[in-house]
């Protein structure tokens, strides 16, 4: 018979295995490794990789509730979606700056629809990432982002910095969260908007079979 303490033990340990990320997480590190370099090339791809199994091994994420499913049509309209955001932004600032003028900032107060810490970390981690907005706070138990918006005109008002925000979130959501995650969102399970939102957001415990 296996004691209570060896089998509180064996139920609770977490496996040994490699790579002990999922290839959702790696995917994701080796995506932001790419980012911070902004250059996208295949040795960045291949040591941003290397770089995220060492990471993963040598100091594992703990349990959570991150499923890291990875769809990759979801991905790569996340990644072209950001790689536009920036482009964009970063002419925008640039051609700001030119003329001179003086901006009129705010900061833009966001509820985000999942309470996932890890949804939460990379909404705000690339919505940072974006020239003309700065995360200054975020809150994991009310699921609140608090933005900064260098310039409310050129981010086209405060509803569409507010709706820019909640846009990334659901890209990410469709890339990387659970059929029951997009659900309980309020979306239709699809890799893109075009598949649609529920009229009414499921209330949240509800379960339904995973995809």
């Amino acid at each position: 018979m296996v004691s209570k303490s060896d089998a509180i033990k064996i139920a609770t340990q977490r496996p040994e295995r490699f790579p002990r990320a999922s290839m959702g997480t790696l995917t994701w590190i080796t995506l932001v490794w790419v980012l911070l370099w902004g250059d996208v090339t295949p040795g960045n791809i291949v040591a941003g990789f290397v770089i995220a199994l060492a990471i993963t091994t040598i100091s594992p994420f703990p349990a959570g509730t991150f499923d890291g499913r990875f769809r990759p049509k979801a991905l790569a309209i996340l990644v072209v979606d950001f790689l536009r955001d920036l482009i964009v932004a970063a002419a925008q600032q640039a051609w700001f700056i030119v003329r001179g003028r003086n901006p009129h900032s705010a900061i833009v107060r966001v509820n985000l629809r999942s309470r996932s810490d890890a949804y939460l970390a990379m909404t705000a981690g690339m919505s940072g990432l974006i020239p003309g907005s700065i995360v200054v706070e975020a809150d994991a138990e009310s699921g609140t982002v608090y933005v900064h918006v260098f310039d409310v005109d050129l981010a086209g008002g405060l509803d569409a910095a507010h709706d820019s925000v909640l846009d990334l979130e659901e890209r990410i959501l469709r890339a990387f969260a659970t059929r029951n995650e997009l659900l309980q969102a309020g979306f239709v399970p699809g890799p893109s908007r075009k598949s649609g939102r529920l009229p009414v957001p499921l209330a949240r415990g509800f379960k339904v079979p995973e995809d």
